[in-house]
């Protein structure tokens, strides 16, 4: 299971899916040592397969490309689907991680994808193409996606909210 509150949302395993990844992030660390200082890498990438289906990865290693693969393998591991609605998306939502802070509302066909970078590359990778988005106190990419994905774990279709209530909407 995912991470993040995906609320009864499934999780879906990485095969059989046409998946592309995007690197959101590559930080690189130093460690001061006797000879002085060894660098190591950390990569965050999203991976979905642009109908709904999304997850996001860390890895870390000595070199950049490992760390990017071994970000991808765990990306796949935490693979979870979202409901979708045309488009866009089925309703507002908030989502949070640590103090990034991320709202996304569903637009109009023909909107686009207004969001900054990480977020773009989360709604890229799910398939979302119509949505509106506002990134609340830090704007750490790593946080941003993660709090991304909480708002997207947080969406609901009809008759869902219909079955966990107990009662027929109209």
């Amino acid at each position: 299971m995912s991470k993040f509150n995906t609320g009864g949302l499934v999780s879906v395993g990485g095969e059989g899916l046409n998946l592309t990844d995007k690197v959101v992030r590559i930080n690189r660390c130093a460690t001061v040592v006797k000879g002085g200082k060894r660098f190591s890498f950390s990569a965050m990438v999203v991976v979905g397969d642009g109908n709904g289906v999304v997850g996001q990865g860390f890895g870390k290693a000595n070199e950049v490309p490992p760390a990017v693969e071994k970000a991808i393998k765990d990306a796949k591991k935490h693979l979870f689907k979202i409901p979708l609605r045309g488009q866009t998306l089925p309703h507002e939502s908030r989502g949070q991680f640590g103090a990034s802070i991320v709202q996304v509302l569903p637009a109009a066909p023909g909107t686009g994808v207004i969001a900054g970078d990480a977020v773009r590359a989360v709604m890229e990778a799910a398939g979302v193409k119509d949505v509106l988005t506002k990134v609340y106190g830090s704007t750490n990419p790593v946080n941003v996606v993660k709090a991304a994905l909480d708002a997207l774990g947080r969406m609901r279709t009809v008759t869902e909210v219909e079955r966990l209530r107990g009662v027929k909407i109209a």
